[in-house]
């Protein structure tokens, strides 16, 4: 009897097992779409709402300079992309356009940025293990990271010119002075944080210098290597376009390009590879934070 009260509950209400699985089934997903949607938004979100206004207020501000010409206050943004990548201005004048020279100079100060990076990740690791492993080495050494990070780099340009030239490898140099910091200093944070019980249990294991720090101490020390990484690569565009400001021989990269437009008061071009310049910063910037977030974001979860 019961059995059959049952059924005819089911059968009224219309809805048959199936149905209702299915019903069950799509809210855990939608729930998760929900929720993906929600956290793209808190996280872009504000900034694009900060770009928007940033955008705006520029718009606004350069249509009232723009009254005077030859518009060499602010260029608004349309005029920053026709005068420097169409073959026509603004004002409907013939102009060259500074794609390939924006490309090639993109290319070179890449080149000469990675190199420095490169060069700043392997001489900051091995420092800071050396460091790490004493505290004698530490105190000796240290000092000598915090000059490179506290000495002006401006002051350094005569003599690293007298000394190897004014070509490329003078600004690999500069970069590699400019971003070598953060690598020393994050990484021995990181190699420095272990917590005590995890060393004595290590120590009670009999372990070796050389265990200690390749099973414990390096990967503890992970987190905090790929943040000085990321800010390293910051400073390495930054060190790229120093050099290039500096060291005016060769291929020209991006510094000598801004260089030149300033020379020549082309303020459309100027602005473009100024932007130009601070995106290429982000881009390497959020390069290596997708890589740390490969290499350690299964397992390490900072706090929120």
């Amino acid at each position: 009897m019961s059995t059959e009260t049952s059924t005819g509950t089911d059968t009224g209400s219309g809805t048959t097992p199936a149905v209702a699985t299915a019903a069950a089934a799509t809210v855990p997903v939608t729930r998760s779409a929900a929720a993906r949607s929600g956290s793209v938004a808190k996280l872009w979100g504000p900034p694009l709402v900060v770009f928007a206004v940033i955008v705006a207020a520029w718009i606004a501000l350069a249509a009232i300079l723009d009254a005077s010409p030859p518009h060499v206050l602010l260029p608004s943004p349309l005029r920053i992309v026709v005068d420097s990548f169409s073959t026509e201005t603004l004002d409907g004048q013939p102009n060259q356009p500074i794609t390939g020279e924006l490309l090639n100079a993109i290319a070179l100060t890449m080149q000469v940025a990675l190199s420095g990076l490169a060069i700043s990740i392997v001489v900051g690791i091995v420092w800071a293990i050396l460091m790490s492993q004493a505290r004698w080495v530490e105190r000796s050494l240290f000092p000598y990271a915090v000059i490179l990070q506290c000495v002006p780099i401006l002051a350094l340009v005569p003599l690293i010119g007298n000394t190897i030239d004014y070509g490329i490898e003078a600004r690999i140099l500069v970069c590699v002075l400019i971003s070598l910091f953060p690598m020393v200093s994050n990484t021995l944070f990181g190699l420095q944080s272990v917590e005590r019980s995890q060393r004595e249990l290590f120590k009670l294991q009999k372990a070796s210098r050389w265990t200690v720090l390749t099973k414990l101490q390096l990967p503890n020390a992970l987190p905090a290597i790929f943040a000085g990484m990321r800010i390293s690569a910051g400073l390495a565009i930054v060190g790229a376009i120093v050099g290039d400001f500096f060291f005016r021989r060769g291929q020209p990269g991006l510094g000598i390009l801004i260089s030149n437009y300033q020379s020549r008061l082309q303020t459309p071009e100027l602005f473009a590879a100024v932007i130009v310049a601070a995106l290429l910063g982000v881009l390497i910037f959020l390069i290596f934070g997708w890589i740390s977030k490969l290499a350690v974001g299964r397992w390490y979860e900072p706090a929120s």
